[in-house]
């Protein structure tokens, strides 16, 4: 194994020429690297929230809403659905959880029974009826439909995992680099945006459920009767613009912003106000050009979270597929609005239950901390190897040693890894424990000149033996980092990720950088001892 490989000359080469490249833009000024060649790296250490300063929220995802909503909807497909089969009934509403009504007649229970089955909910595999939904006949010529209580656990679930995509793609819109998003418990959701400072900001975008909908303004319904509680079946009353302050409007949306496929801000054209201009796709434009074409000269409402924006008149019909929503808007909410609406709508509103501001002091003086734990402990060591094997194996361990940190460093820009400061604690134990290969080796080394074995034979002997005690510590190492990877969360993740990528150029340059090294002294200097013998 002291022979010098060409392949072990290359990739000793490569390695620290990567360690070099992609670590240097980290010691130079935001000018500098600007001005860099194309071909020359430029990416650095993202530094964490607790390095960087940012927002910490705790969302937690409103499942009973979620619920409540798909309860609404079911009263409506209900009252479709017997309505074609002309069924009358009386009494439709939501009760502890489920929807009841009263069947008028009893010859038509087995008919409405059948429709509704047919009709309501979705289908569901394992589920007796293969449906999410459960009907069930009772006294008093009465139906109940409820949900099957796994599938809604499997739809809150869901809404839970669709929340923390969607939070995704609104932070990426705002710029925010390295967010942290995962999963705490059963439905809540920690959001870390390190540099965004201001949590209200962030709360205004991630808090805004951005479900738009297109419904037609039901002219013949009497506001009056409307806001006091009478509102006609079929209808809702929302709330309005600046124009009129209620909208009775047709329950069933035209048009969801599901279709969305695009939306920006923009200026109106005539008045220069803001506004938002959007798209949809093939099925959305078709169904809201078919929808204007069937109601030209009557109003339409763009609601967003159950508040009317705009109202405007259908004067001829809308083909295209694009529009426009005007409304009072700064240039500041249009485009926030059009962010919201590209980034899709939240399938359930977001609760906060905690936020707090990490202020980038703070992360200055953890850096600062940890870069004077990393120089100590790195002087220790340094100390150690020289003090316990001399000026030319423990200087060729101290070179192993510069190079590893320069290779995590390296690998840690490359792949745009987070650095947190459980991320620092995990690279001072990468350094601490990098150089017990070579103890390991060296000591091998020792063992087999002391059982009377030449040089040659005890130097090759203490690489080639000790490499199964080597890869059996750093093996265990790095399945418990990766472990911590997989279930740990935040810091846990940092740590495990500086950790398992500290273990591989850890062995890589204790072992291969090292056996280079010697081998070059030996082939120069022809020893006739071992000087740590």
């Amino acid at each position: 194994m002291m022979t010098l490989s060409r392949w072990k000359l290359i990739l000793v080469a490569l390695a620290v020429v990567f360690g070099v490249l992609f670590a240097l833009p980290n010691a130079l000024p935001p000018k500098v690297r600007d001005g860099l060649p194309g071909f020359m790296p430029r990416e650095t250490l993202n530094l964490g929230l607790d390095l960087q300063g940012g927002s910490y929220l705790l969302l937690e995802v409103d499942t009973n809403a979620l619920r409540a909503e798909r309860l609404t909807n079911m009263v409506e497909d209900i009252r479709s659905q017997l309505g074609e089969k002309r069924i009358a009934f009386s009494g439709l509403g939501v009760v502890g959880g489920a929807v009841c009504l009263k069947i008028t007649q009893p010859g038509d229970i087995p008919a409405a029974t059948r429709q509704l089955r047919e009709n309501i909910g979705t289908a569901l595999a394992g589920v007796e009826g293969g449906r999410d939904v459960v009907v069930s006949t009772e006294a008093d010529q009465r139906l109940r439909l409820a949900f099957v209580p796994a599938a809604f656990e499997a739809e809150a679930a869901r809404a839970v995992e669709q929340s923390q995509e969607i939070i995704r793609r609104r932070i990426d819109e705002l710029g925010t680099r390295e967010p942290s998003i995962t999963r705490q418990g059963v439905n809540r959701i920690v959001v870390a945006a390190p540099g965004e400072s201001d949590p209200e900001k962030l709360k205004s975008i991630l808090g805004q459920t951005a479900k738009l909908t297109f419904h037609l303004v039901d002219e013949t319904a009497d506001i009056n009767q409307a806001m006091a509680g009478r509102v006609p079946p079929g209808t809702i009353l929302v709330p309005g613009d600046d124009f009129q302050p209620f909208y009775v409007v047709k329950r069933r949306a035209l048009v969801t912003g599901e279709m969305l496929t695009d939306a920006q801000a923009g200026f109106d054209q005539r008045s220069g106000q803001p506004i938002v201009n959007f798209r949809f796709n093939g099925i959305g434009g078709r169904r809201f050009g078919d929808a204007t074409r069937d109601n030209v000269g009557k109003r339409f409402a763009i609601v967003l979270d159950n508040k009317v924006v705009s109202a405007p008149n259908i004067n001829e019909p809308i083909t295209g597929g694009s529009g426009q929503i005007s409304g009072n808007f700064t240039t500041e909410s249009a485009n926030n609005l059009s962010i919201l609406l590209r980034a899709g709508a939240l399938p359930t509103r977001l609760n906060v239950e905690e936020q707090r501001t990490v202020g980038a002091e703070l992360g200055a003086d953890a850096i600062a901390a940890g870069k004077i734990s990393t120089i100590v402990g790195f002087v220790a060591i340094m100390a150690f190897m020289l003090l316990a094997y001399g000026g030319l194996f423990g200087g060729i361990s101290v070179v192993a040693l510069v190079v590893n940190g320069l290779l995590i460093i390296g690998a840690m820009s490359a792949t745009q890894a987070t650095l947190t400061l459980p991320g620092i604690a995990g690279l001072i134990l990468t350094l601490a424990v990098a150089v017990d290969a070579n103890v390991l080796i060296y000591e091998r080394m020792r063992d087999e000149v002391r059982a009377g074995r030449t040089l040659v034979i005890a130097m090759d002997s203490g690489f080639s033996r000790a490499m199964s005690t080597i890869i059996d510590a750093n093996l265990t190492t790095l399945l418990a980092a990766m472990m911590m990877f997989q279930f740990g969360a935040g810091p846990v993740k940092g740590f495990a990720w500086t950790l398992s990528i500290g273990v591989i150029t850890s062995v890589f340059s204790a072992v291969l950088i090292t056996q280079v090294l010697l081998a070059w002294w030996f082939k120069a200097a022809r020893p006739k001892t071992l000087p740590i013998a």
